[in-house]
């Protein structure tokens, strides 16, 4: 699962790595939430100049993937996650497999270990990092809902695989990484059916991401500042002795709020 991240490097660096133009100039962003606008990549209709390859797009969505046909969000779960493994098969991310294949930039993540009662073992929070830094891309869904008034929001969720050996001693999920030499084949919905990107939906390698334990003050949505990233003694964490759930919704804030 992934429910909360950050991203904190500058426009200049993201327009790089994502190979987009239209980035403009933000906050650095500690601890992304639910329910808060998040920057998305997705594929143009036009060609880059010089390029057989559609121009990539930068817009933001809510964090929240509600599916087109859903008549009211608020009797809807908060979908923040989908499972790899099984979102073509899903009523509400099938249409989003298909067609409108995303990209979620992202400088980390955080994850939690949460015992299971009666262990001694005390709950741990982790920033989770490109081991050599900078921007990950993780695969993402995008959908927009259309309320009754005629009005637009745009939605999307972060995919997950089965966790690496690495990060499965945090927990049993963890965000799908996209390649940089993969993300014109992840973005093309055109040429590119989902059994022809599932190759791209497996966990990266252990090496490829470090665990920092940090205090708990992450916990709380409204801490942003970039001291919930410095680390802490870690508590004693064993494997997690089977997955909790199989739900790929989530929402530490309980809200459903739209953009």
């Amino acid at each position: 699962m992934c429910g909360r991240f950050a991203l904190t490097e500058p426009a200049a660096r993201l327009k790089e790595f994502l190979d987009v133009i239209d980035i403009e100039e933000f906050p650095p962003r500690y601890n992304i939430a639910p329910t808060q606008p998040i920057l998305v990549v997705i594929s143009g209709d036009r060609q880059e100049p010089g390029s057989n390859l559609p121009e990539r797009k930068a817009m933001l969505v809510r964090w929240g993937l509600t599916p087109s046909w859903v008549k009211d969000p608020r009797e809807f779960p908060l979908l923040i996650n989908a499972r790899a493994e099984t979102a073509i098969g899903k009523a509400s991310f099938r249409a989003a497999m298909r067609h409108r294949r995303i990209l979620v930039p992202a400088t980390g993540f955080y994850e939690w270990h949460r015992p299971a009662k009666g262990t001694g073992e005390k709950s741990q929070a982790y920033w989770i990092r490109p081991r050599n830094g900078g921007i990950v891309a993780f695969a993402g869904l995008m959908e927009t809902w259309s309320s009754a008034d005629g009005s637009e929001v745009d939605t999307g969720a972060i995919l997950t695989a089965a966790a690496n050996t690495a990060i499965g001693r945090i927990h049993d999920r963890m965000p799908v990484v996209i390649r940089p030499e993969d993300f014109a084949r992840w973005l093309d919905c055109k040429t590119q059916e989902p059994r022809e990107v599932a190759d791209l939906l497996s966990p990266v390698e252990d090496e490829f991401f470090e665990a920092i334990p940090v205090s708990d003050r992450v916990n709380k949505v409204a801490n942003v500042d970039p001291d919930i990233q410095e680390p802490v003694a870690e508590a004693l964490v064993a494997p997690p002795s089977a997955p909790k759930s199989k739900r790929t919704s989530g929402d530490s804030s309980g809200q459903l709020s739209l953009l």
